[in-house]
């Protein structure tokens, strides 16, 4: 079983969280500005590198809070995880 290193709780089952989708996506500043496509591409068009991705996760089944994760979607290997609203780790290669 994989282990997920929650920041406020620790090393915990996989089967306690979930993913959230990709980190440190910015909401629009004037969401009613956008036309349909630009609206589009803000809510569906994600990246999904192969390698070291930031992505969101949350402790459903543990302390219920959202964490921001760097993880290899290769190996599926957590390389951190911090606390939201903390800036994305500089792990040196990646994006």
């Amino acid at each position: 079983m994989l282990l997920v290193p929650c920041p406020y709780c620790g090393p915990r089952p996989e089967v306690e969280f979930r993913c959230g989708g990709e980190a440190h996506i910015a909401r629009p500043a004037d969401p009613a500005a956008l036309d349909d496509a630009a609206w589009a591409e803000y809510l569906f068009a994600r990246t999904s590198p192969k390698g070291v991705h930031a992505e969101r996760w949350l402790h459903a089944h543990g302390c219920g809070r959202w964490f921001n994760a760097l993880r290899n979607t290769v190996s599926d290997a957590f390389i951190t995880t911090y606390e939201m609203g903390q800036p994305r780790p500089d792990i040196g290669g990646g994006r």
